[in-house]
């Protein structure tokens, strides 16, 4: 029986009171301060004053931990809007600002569909808004857009995990590869990469995802108009 499926054992306030959301809490606040590796069975019950084998009556094992971790965090992607285009820009933009508040999940994300009660509410959400979009084109769409948004965000994350691990943001790390790039563009070998880095404009993180949603949703909306 899967975690969503099984009752909760009865609460006991001594030694200390327990339940899986304050165990799902205890485990985001460890990964949110220093990630995944820091998160174990072990720290969650000592950040809970608890002997671990007591988790053990709420959770299986780390997996299903993990597993309602991310479901945590879908409770906080709440596509809205009016129409399907709408719902499918909230979608993209709330895993975004999800995934930037909890950076961990950029690893977990985009794997087998989630079945958590958070994740189906959502995906309840982004289906009725493509109701009018014929059937056999809904899953197509909402992988798409699911897609992007997850592999944008993590490249947008690896950005930050590479400026910490090197002490360079991506201004720095530009200006230190300059000389280099301009010695490239000069042998003529590159003319199109060179016209593009030099006369393009150079857009920030948000700008770049926005833009390539609507260039995506743009498509979506092309073909559903066939």
């Amino acid at each position: 029986m899967l975690v969503w499926e099984r009752p909760e054992p009865p609460e006991r306030p001594v030694p200390a009171p327990l339940s899986r959301e304050r165990i799902v809490r205890a485990a985001i606040r460890l990964a949110d301060a220093d990630g995944l590796d820091a998160v174990s069975l072990r720290k969650v019950a000592t950040a809970l004053d608890a002997r671990p084998m007591r988790l053990y009556s709420y959770i299986d094992g780390k997996e299903e931990l993990l597993d309602l971790m991310v479901d945590a965090v879908h409770a906080e992607i709440r596509p809205s809007g009016e129409g399907w285009r709408e719902v499918l820009t909230s979608l993209a933009e709330s895993t975004r600002h999800a995934v930037h508040k909890h950076e961990w999940a950029a690893d977990l994300l985009g794997g087998r569909p989630q079945l958590g009660p958070h994740a189906l509410a959502s995906g309840e959400t982004v289906m009725a808004a493509l109701g009018d979009v014929e059937l056999d084109a809904v899953m197509p769409v909402v992988s798409a857009v699911n897609a992007y948004a997850i592999g944008a965000v993590r490249r947008e994350v690896a950005e930050r995990r590479a400026e910490r691990a090197t002490g360079m943001d991506q201004e720095r790390w530009q200006a230190a590869l300059g000389p280099y790039l301009q010695r490239t563009f000069a042998t003529g070998r590159f003319p199109a990469l060179a016209t593009v880095v030099h006369d393009a404009a150079h857009l920030d993180a948000e700008e770049t995802f926005r833009m390539g949603l609507d260039f995506l949703l743009d498509g979506i909306a092309a073909r559903i108009a066939r």
